[in-house]
């Protein structure tokens, strides 16, 4: 799932770049149903479609190269947050001159990676698995607020590892040589029951541990691992216990064992660190951070000698969002968080030597490519042989299967909701789609929906939504379009792509299963038909107004 892109065509790009898909295919030109090559155009021609082409991915992009009330300020500082999506329970690495996250998905496949050359520009350069293969009701639509909580990301003797708990499933992980993947098949390190937040560390003689906190926080109990990762040694040792304590990070630090973790619970916790001279304690404890500020997060240290933090706050209807905060060491060796103690709003970037451009994960798709981006994940696990991108190129078909509800609707593909106000515009042709099949666009709020699409009964065609219809369709496209404002999103649709018609939903989007709300594209119903998308394009600003709408 999500697979390497072709090489980015931006100059300051290196490598394979996910935030340019919409040129993926080396500079095909999308004109409704054709595909042009631009290998049949003379040289000042291609040129220029190659800058056109850039332009129109850039617009596409939710302003990706544009300066917004958030991020990169395009003047050597940085405006908190970083990320301002659901990345919740972050954790960090570095690994020379690259930075790389994760963060829980739970009921979402495949948990994300994303890439940084400064802490502060992110892009998603892969997933580590294509399904939750621990248990049936991941394939059932039954896990929601399950999966995978609150991962680690480390990298020992040439391998990349990732570590993580389900609530009642086990202790699992993933290695790869490269974290863009591909990544090792789930290996269950252990299958035990109300396990959280693991983080495994390899000492300097070679000695593995793993630390782990349980369902409900705390304490914290340490483990002697196998130096592979793939086997705890003993049933471990409680080494502190404290107020909700949870999510815990280790360090090492000239000569002291430093675990940084959060307290006091997701929406009001803070930060503390532990620090002791032998692995298993006693830990002395200092607060880092005050309560409510950013927490639960990573540490990294930069070859610079700065070291930095990245944490959430938990923010409503987007879920829990990134903060960025610079970290110093006093002369007794314990680190300030941000601003003496206090979470900074703006401050100067990152030193890595280097400035590099404004950068953030792509949304918009004109699904160009034959692997699906990993800026998309799946409402729990899906059926690969009911979607597929090479069927009709240039195109997504959305196969339906079988179900009750859109809660329950398998291949039910998702992004995250990002700042304050989104514009979201979604092409469908419904010709393939049959009797008793919905599919469509839809905000997605936990396990609740507001949507807009096209059914089919009677072979009938018909818009409708969530408690109404429209017009009777006799076309083989339709448009459909979502705006929301702040934790409001409307549906519209359009038979022109031109006109739209306001369906009068407004859909209310709230914090659940410890998830943000999120955007959606479905296809369910009994007999199998297909639905198939030709664009998701995904803008966001701080308000409709900075959108261009009224």
């Amino acid at each position: 799932m999500g697979g390497s892109a072709p090489r980015c065509p931006y100059i300051y790009h290196p490598g394979s770049c996910n935030s340019c898909s919409f040129v993926a295919d080396l500079f095909l030109a999308h004109s409704t149903d054709k595909m042009i090559s631009l290998n049949a155009m003379k040289p000042n021609r291609i040129a220029f479609s190659i800058l056109l082409l850039l332009a129109v991915a850039s617009l596409l992009n939710g302003k990706n190269d544009g300066i917004l009330t958030w991020g990169d300020q395009g003047d050597g500082t940085y405006r908190n947050p970083i990320l301002k999506s659901d990345y919740s329970d972050p954790d960090i690495l570095r690994h020379g001159e690259d930075f790389y996250l994760i963060a829980s998905d739970f009921h979402f496949v495949g948990m994300q990676v994303l890439h940084s050359k400064d802490l502060v520009n992110w892009r998603v350069i892969g997933q580590i698995f294509d399904r939750l293969a621990m248990a049936d009701k991941y394939d059932e639509m039954k896990g929601y607020s399950e999966g995978t909580w609150a991962p680690s990301l480390r990298y020992h003797n040439g391998e990349f590892y990732v570590f993580v708990c389900t609530p009642y499933d086990g202790l699992f992980m993933w290695h790869a040589k490269d974290p863009a993947g591909p990544w090792s098949e789930t290996i269950t390190v252990k299958a035990v029951e109300k396990w959280e937040d693991p983080c495994p560390f390899w000492d300097d003689d070679g000695q593995a541990y793993l630390v782990h906190s349980y369902h409900g926080a705390g304490p914290l109990i340490l483990h002697k691992m196998s130096p592979d990762g793939t086997r705890l040694l003993d049933e471990g040792k409680e080494i502190y216990r404290g107020k909700v304590a949870e999510g815990p990070k280790f360090y090492k630090r000239k000569g002291f064992y430093y675990i940084s973790l959060p307290e006091g619970g997701v929406a009001t916790g803070w930060q503390t660190v532990l620090r002791a001279k032998n692995i298993y304690g006693p830990y002395e404890r200092r607060e880092v951070f005050p309560a409510g500020s950013p927490h639960q997060g990573g540490m990294v240290e930069l070859e610079s000698g700065e070291t930095w933090f990245i944490g959430f706050k938990s923010t409503g209807y987007l879920g829990r969002i990134c903060y960025l905060n610079p970290v110093r060491w006093t002369d007794d060796d314990w680190p300030v968080f941000g601003d003496n103690g206090q979470p900074v709003s703006i401050w100067k970037k990152p030193n890595v030597g280097k400035s590099f451009p404004i950068e953030r994960p792509q949304t918009s798709d004109e699904f160009q490519s034959k692997t699906l981006s990993p800026i998309w994940q799946w409402n729990h696990n899906p059926v690969p042989a009911a979607w597929s991108l090479t069927r009709r190129r240039g195109w997504l078909r959305l196969t339906a299967r079988p179900a009750s509800s859109l809660s329950l609707a398998r291949n039910t593909l998702t992004q995250k909701l990002w700042d304050s106000a989104g514009l979201i515009d979604v092409k469908m042709d419904v010709r393939r789609m049959e009797d008793g099949q919905r599919a469509g666009f839809a905000f997605m709020s936990g396990s609740d929906f507001g949507w807009v699409g096209v059914g089919k009964e009677s072979g009938v065609l018909k818009i409708l939504w969530e408690q109404g219809e429209g017009p009777v369709l006799r076309q083989r496209n339709v448009w459909l379009r979502g705006i929301n404002s702040g934790d409001t999103g409307g549906l519209f649709y359009s038979l022109d792509g031109k006109e739209y018609v306001d369906t009068g939903v407004s859909f209310r989007m709230r914090f659940r299963f410890w998830k943000g709300s999120r955007i959606s594209i479905f296809s369910f119903g009994p007999s199998g038909g297909a639905a198939d998308f030709d664009y998701v394009r995904y803008k966001y600003d701080a308000t409709t107004e900075a959108l261009g709408l009224k």
